[in-house]
């Protein structure tokens, strides 16, 4: 089932999807969606910027820990990786959503 894009709804009738690498694991979280449609035009965007290296920006959290945004062309944020325990977790979580973000296939999970 995976590597996939995982489409899911949240919170407030909103869409979040994930990337989930190989072993199931989550290696970037979307921001919430206020439809299923943008939801998936937010796939298309990762999918289409995940290859580029200048379109992620690397950053540290308040407790030190290191972390990801990828952003559009446009700079806004269209997805986040999880908190990393070091910058070389965090470049491998980075190459992750490189190698899987291009062509994975979507598993909606969502109840139309």
């Amino acid at each position: 089932m995976y590597p996939a894009y995982v489409l899911a709804g949240a919170a407030h009738e909103h869409y979040r999807f994930n990337l989930k690498a190989g072993n199931g694991q989550t290696i970037l979280t979307s921001e919430a969606y206020s439809s299923k449609e943008a939801a998936k035009h937010g796939i298309e965007s990762v999918r289409t910027n995940s290859a580029l290296d200048e379109r992620y920006e690397r950053r540290e959290a308040k407790d030190g820990r290191p972390y990801f945004l990828l952003k559009a062309v446009n700079t806004q944020v269209i997805g986040q990786s999880q908190m990393y325990s070091s910058t070389s977790a965090m470049e491998h979580g980075i190459a992750s959503v490189k190698a899987n973000g291009p062509d994975s296939p979507i598993v909606d999970e969502t109840v139309d």
